[in-house]
């Protein structure tokens, strides 16, 4: 059996949950360069490119799942999808405290046309089979105002996303007998300084990276129902490409590995 593999301290993302005491609220805050600079490395491996604005879009959505698992109890793991319209776009990203792992990928080919943007979200745990599922409706572009809506939809309480500089993120989620006031009257400068001016203790700190754990061994069984079917599949090639579901991560399959 091979050895798990290792990964450095530096290249995880650390985020801090912290109680705001008298206002009731939860922060979650994290610097998420190291996550960014893994999933650069990844697309680069695999000859991928996406226009910037796509880019952003799935890199801010990347920081809002994660910071979203940490609000939430250790053995879950959250899939989150948003089905855009024009241009027509899938984007996929899914976390999990336990395997201390966030990874995402755009979809844009053969995607369906909405009539309007949706958001679904899947939860599972590891005591609980069937996972818990929702969708709602978003509308704009923004993937700090989408795990806003979320927020206020499916979690039934509000939230707030903001973006600060060098790649830092903060989300304040409210708490029981939270001062909503307070939270909807906040602006990204408030929050950066937010230990400055209210009372706050860090209650846990977790870890993450950009990591998938696909491997071309785990793609192929995925493709038995081609066995005896080959020529439809490869049609005139005798090599063709698939693309991991969850990273997009490349892997070249020929005839004799179905």
């Amino acid at each position: 059996m091979s050895e798990p593999e290792q990964v450095s301290i530096e290249e995880y993302v650390r985020v801090e949950s912290i109680f705001v005491r008298r206002r009731n609220a939860l922060i979650l805050r994290a610097q998420f360069a190291p996550i960014y600079t893994d999933y650069y490395l990844h697309l680069m491996q695999h000859g991928i490119r996406h226009p910037a604005e796509l880019d952003q879009m799935l890199k801010d959505f990347l920081a809002g799942v994660t910071l979203h698992a940490v609000a939430r109890p250790w053995a879950e793991s959250i899939a989150w999808t948003v089905n855009l319209r024009a241009p027509r776009v899938n984007v996929f990203v899914t976390a999990g405290s336990a395997e201390e792992a966030v990874v995402g990928r755009l979809f844009t080919e053969d995607v369906r046309e909405p009539d309007r943007h949706y958001f679904y979200s899947q939860t599972t745990t590891r005591h609980q089979p069937e996972p818990r599922l929702s969708t709602l409706e978003v509308d704009d572009r923004d993937p700090c105002h989408w795990v806003e809506r979320y927020y206020e939809q499916s979690e039934q309480r509000p939230a707030r996303m903001f973006r600060h500089d060098d790649e830092v993120f903060t989300l304040v989620t409210a708490q029981p007998d939270c001062d909503e006031e307070w939270l909807a009257a906040l602006d990204a400068d408030q929050v950066a300084r937010i230990e400055e001016t209210e009372e706050t203790s860090l209650l846990e700190t977790r870890r993450f990276h950009f990591h998938c754990g696909c491997t071309l061994g785990k793609i192929l069984p995925v493709l038995g129902s081609w066995r005896e079917r080959k020529d439809d599949l490869f049609e005139d090639a005798d090599v063709i490409t698939v693309q991991c579901p969850r990273c997009a991560a490349r892997y070249r399959v020929t005839r004799d590995m179905i």
